[in-house]
């Protein structure tokens, strides 16, 4: 019975993929990129199995019509826009103003909840169990945040973490919590958000504020007039610098996003082969064929994403740690120490 959830997980997903999404009538082909994208996209619905969808609030605007506000449902218009695969669209071509909780949204508001909710249980524990050995939700978040705090925020900026561990410590749980959640896709609120390049755009941008407003007078001296070189090569550096100052978030934009996004469409795709070797459906044998070769790799790969979805909320903390560390140090004053 040990293996029993993993097979179950496989079944669902084996539901989620439909066939029939991906069927050319003409040669009975299956193609299953239009499924896989769809379900790494975002949208305006859940998908529960592709047996019936989930509507979400449609809050749009434009300065035509103002503010209209209705549930999405495919073919369905409303003050001239209209619900079609998944996204809004008006008719007209005119510009407006999209505020929707979509799947991502919806996802990013129910993490917040999840870690409210976890978050004030432990806090209230630690009131409660002073001077006790920590238990339930408290042993398991204590020993995350612990590591955090000493391996990531300590070594990476240095005396002054204290300042930044707020931030620090909501970017990893909200990343984990992200990450944990895309790998439910049946399960409303299982979107692949961490691998959504608008998601993690912000989140860069956030990191460079973070890590530029941090700047001392060393750090900006650095990048613009370094010392210690001949002015031509200063003018030649301050523009590799400068280059770096974005290239840093950047970097963290697309690891975060590739990755995750990565994971989900190896994980779909296995799952495909089923449908493409049985020519959904129409070869039993091409079917059996598929499933021997995609259950054992994809019991493996969904194995993989688990501990994918700690190290990329771990790496994204640790590079932010890194790089505000570097913004922070000042040589006048010698190295910091993570004591």
């Amino acid at each position: 019975m040990r293996y029993t959830k993993y097979i179950l997980s496989f079944l669902i997903a084996l539901l989620v993929i439909s066939p029939a999404s991906g069927l050319h009538a003409e040669d009975a082909q299956y193609n299953p990129k239009p499924a896989i994208f769809h379900h790494i996209a975002d949208s305006h619905e859940f998908d529960v199995l592709e047996i019936f969808a989930v509507p979400l609030p449609c809050i749009v605007y434009s300065s035509a019509t103002g503010v209209s506000t209705f549930l999405y449902h495919d073919g369905k218009e409303v003050n001239g826009y209209k619900c079609e695969d998944g996204a809004i669209k008006r008719e007209d071509g005119a510009f407006f103003l999209d505020l929707s909780i979509t799947k991502n949204v919806f996802t990013m508001l129910l993490a917040a909840v999840i870690l409210i909710f976890v978050f004030t249980s432990v806090a209230k524990a630690y009131t409660t169990n002073r001077g006790k050995a920590p238990k339930g939700m408290q042993a398991v978040i204590e020993p995350l945040f612990v590591f955090i705090r000493d391996e990531v925020a300590k070594p990476g900026i240095g005396p002054k973490y204290e300042g930044y561990m707020a931030y620090i410590m909501t970017i990893f749980f909200f990343i984990l919590t992200l990450n944990l959640l895309g790998l439910m896709p049946v399960f409303p609120g299982g979107a692949n958000v961490t691998g959504n390049i608008s998601f993690t755009l912000v989140l860069a941008f956030v990191a460079f504020i973070a890590i530029n407003v941090s700047g001392t007078k060393h750090y900006w001296g650095h990048i613009f007039w370094m010392p210690g070189v001949a002015v031509p090569m200063k003018i030649f550096l301050a523009v590799i610098e400068v280059i770096g100052v974005f290239t840093k978030p950047i970097a963290l934009m697309i690891r975060l996003f590739a990755n995750m996004t990565a994971g989900h469409i190896i994980v779909l795709s296995l799952i495909s082969l089923i449908f493409v070797f049985g020519k959904a459906g129409a070869s039993m044998a091409g079917s059996g064929l598929g499933a021997t070769i995609a259950v054992p790799f994809t019991l493996f790969i969904s194995c993989i994403e688990v501990l994918v979805a700690f190290i990329q909320a771990f790496i994204f903390a640790m590079l932010t740690s890194v790089f505000i560390g570097m913004a922070l140090e000042d040589h006048s004053e010698g190295h910091h120490t993570t004591d």
